[in-house]
């Protein structure tokens, strides 16, 4: 037996002593390992494990020596004695990186497992000795706590101040001079003009395009092309500019029968808080006029037939989490909360079109009925948690987790129609090239349960409210806020949760890095989602996430959806000028001619013809636009036109389709010929490869030719997989 094995079996033997002394008196926060256990085919038998670097011996006593007594400090400098004396002798010589031998495995992992339990893959380094000890002094150095800006942040100051407070981050109510790492903002991303870096809760142009209008404007668009898929959103016109045509439908629905009768609900573009919506059922009900112009509004199809609980009509409030658009990254809250009315529900009728605490479920109008409960218990009340409904549904033998997966495929569709013109917004207000923060941002989605339990789209908030505390009577005229328990059980762990995941210091393993047949060579394998999510954050001192994600998660079933984004990115190419938001007829001749779309039978000069017929029609419909030129909706419905022209004999679906990839086809093959011309008239070294990435993100620039197909292949293959509808009746 050699003199280095012995030596090295006494250090193993300190270690293990070392373990049972930190064992008694407990670990740092930071270094404890997470709460959840790993597989069992990861977690080997302490018997069959062999140090093959005796140096990472030295780094588990430096990390394990931070909060000993006096006695486990010299053990700790007698064991680092030994190993130096050992080992620093044939550091220099040591080219493997740190492996750890696993009998029955049949192979080395490679590598350190950090603080939130991912397992991390190191490098082969030229310097070992000197990248070890910058790991060394790193590990020994407490991580800097997270900087949050709330100097903008509103009504969800308090949330967000014991959110703060539980991740035991650092808070600047003032705002600093210095960069802080999250900037909290209460209404838009343009709440703070000066941010250059760190990251921003809101979405550039998210309020504009959760508009009612704008947001019924995507959802068309997306029922032409799958109007299956996107049935979940109630038929809508647009107001005024739709008039005739909602007036002549429904005087011909009652002249081919004289008995039915349609409710419909009016919502103005920029309302909230259920402030001016009202129920009609004849055209003529509508108010079309304000006192100086004619008001911008949606009426939509009322729902006549909900689902009823305490014979009370009520909606849910679910907050969705979009971390990131580029990969596009979705979260859902596993907790949300339901608003009930609070006059028993009849179906609508002449007599009771007014009455809004019966049909009307926004908190903020049913909250002055004399009717309305406060309770701080979660399952009673005129406010609940979702989870309480879901349980009373479940008890009558409803299939939740249907109704929780019609939920997820909702939002994730929503999401997807929002996001081509969320792109246009975000190169607007931040260039490629150009300094500036990353964003996400938390909505709240409003859905309706219908009878037979289908969801139904009511509106998306670009700032749902996250006010923790309501409005009461404390004396006769006085009032005050005081906490509201339910409000607070889920906003806060919302709000905490989405700052874990944005954590500067706990940045996941990127989708981008995925291909089609797994994961690339010599990367990480993550953990399982769930157990991410709880061992994300500090050993287990908080809650498992509250926070759920769904996509890139089920990529595979939605990504055929994603068309729109690629004409977005078609747009966004020959926008020409950065910062730009519309394109002009010189940008929209280039992608003619680029393209090869034009041909004897449809020449330049049709091309322009059909650019100012459709920019003067989109120019008129949006009047609060201040930019000239076309749009990306115009562009969308000029492309729809290129497509159905050149592909008359499919569907409008599969004409888009063609026409997409025909473009696509024709720009890769313009790239290849300028990249060859560049590489003719210069000695430039060879061009990085990009990493693939997974969808439709920039088919233009980042996404190769087999992603393109694999796409198109997935929205064949979704042509034969249709939803499968809930036969269930549930009574009132």
């Amino acid at each position: 037996m050699s003199d280095h094995y012995v030596k090295a079996t006494v250090q193993l033997e300190q270690m293990k002593s070392l373990d049972e002394n930190a064992e008694k008196e407990g670990e740092h926060p930071e270094e404890q390992m997470p709460v959840s256990p790993p597989p069992a085919s990861l977690s080997p038998d302490p018997s069959s494990i062999t140090i093959a670097d005796t140096s990472s011996t030295c780094k588990q006593g430096s990390n394990r020596g931070k909060n000993r007594n006096k006695s486990g400090k010299d053990d700790k400098n007698s064991c680092g004695k030994h190993i130096t004396d050992n080992v620093g002798k044939n550091l220099n010589r040591l080219g493997h990186e740190q492996a750890l031998h696993i009998k029955g495995a049949g192979r080395i992992l490679q590598g350190k497992l950090e603080t939130n339990g991912n397992y991390v893959t190191l490098h082969s380094s030229k310097n070992t000795q000197d990248t070890r000890r910058e790991d060394g002094f790193k590990q020994a150095k407490k991580r800097r706590p997270v900087a949050v800006d709330s100097s903008k942040a509103k009504t969800s100051l308090e949330a967000l101040k014991q959110s703060i407070k539980q991740l035991k981050w650092k808070e600047f109510p003032l705002g600093r001079r210095t960069a802080c790492d999250i900037y909290w903002h209460g209404v838009s991303f343009h709440d703070n003009e000066h941010i250059v870096s760190g990251q921003v809760n809101k979405f550039p142009g998210m309020i504009e395009m959760l508009r009612k209008i704008n947001l019924s404007r995507a959802m068309r668009t997306m029922q032409e092309l799958f109007p299956e898929e996107y049935d979940f959103y109630p038929r809508s016109w647009i107001l005024p500019e739709e008039y005739q045509q909602f007036s002549t439908q429904i005087r011909m629905v009652k002249e081919n029968d004289a008995t039915v009768t349609t409710t419909f609900i009016v919502k103005p573009d920029g309302g909230s808080q259920g402030d001016g919506i009202y129920l009609i059922r004849d055209p003529s009900d509508l108010k079309l006029m304000t006192a100086t112009q004619a008001k911008q509004a949606v009426v939509q199809e009322y729902i006549q037939k909900p689902l009823l609980i305490d014979k009370l009509k009520f909606d849910i409030r679910l907050y969705v989490l979009i971390k990131s658009m580029e990969p596009l990254e979705i979260y859902i809250a596993k907790e949300g909360l339901t608003r009930f009315c609070t006059e028993p529900y009849q179906e609508p009728s002449q007599k009771n079109l007014s009455h809004v605490f019966m049909h009307l479920t926004n908190y903020s109008l049913n909250v002055h009925s004399g009717n309305f409960i406060h309770s701080d218990s979660q399952n009673t009340g005129s406010k609940r948690t979702l989870s309480s409904v879901l349980y009373r549904l479940a008890a009558k033998g409803v299939d939740i987790k249907k109704v929780w997966s019609d939920i997820i495929a909702l939002v994730i569709k929503t999401v997807i129609a929002v996001v081509p013109e969320l792109k246009v917004y975000y190169q607007a207000d931040i260039p490629p090239g150009k300094p500036g923060p990353t964003c996400f941002q938390i909505l709240g989605f409003d859905i309706l349960l219908m009878k037979n339990l289908k969801p139904v789209l009511l509106e998306v908030n670009s700032n749902p409210s996250m006010r923790i505390e309501h409005e009461q009577e404390v004396a006769p005229g006085v009032f005050e806020y005081v906490p509201s328990p339910v409000d607070e059980e889920v906003k806060v762990g919302v709000i905490r949760d989405t700052l874990r995941l944005m954590d500067p210091g706990h940045k996941m393993p990127s989708i981008s890095h995925l291909r089609a047949g797994g994961f690339e060579h010599g990367e990480e394998i993550p953990i399982e989602a769930e157990t991410q999510d709880k061992t994300q954050d500090q050993g287990g001192a908080l809650p498992s996430m509250c926070l759920k994600q769904v996509y890139p998660k089920y990529t595979k079933q939605f990504n055929y959806l994603r068309l729109v984004e690629r004409i977005a990115a078609l747009f966004i190419r020959f926008l020409g000028v950065k910062g730009n938001m519309r394109l002009g007829p010189t940008a929209f001749r280039t992608f003619i001619r680029t393209c090869k779309l034009s041909n004897s039978n449809f020449t330049m000069a049709s091309v322009d013809i059909l650019y100012i017929d459709i920019t003067r029609r989109w120019s008129g419909a949006m009047s609060d636009s201040k930019e000239a030129g076309m749009g990306l909706q115009a562009f969308v419905e000029a492309f729809f036109y290129l497509a159905g022209r050149r592909f008359k004999s499919l569907v409008l679906k599969e004409q888009v389709l063609s026409l997409l990839e025909l473009c696509e086809a024709q720009l890769e093959s313009q790239l290849g010929v300028e990249d060859r011309r560049s590489a003719s008239c210069s000695r430039a070294l060879p061009r990085a490869v990009k990493p693939q990435t997974v969808g439709v993100t920039n088919p233009l620039l980042g996404s190769p030719a087999p992603l393109r197909r694999a796409s198109s292949q997935d929205y064949r293959l979704h042509q034969r997989l249709k939803p499968r509808t809930l036969r269930s009746n549930v009574e009132n």
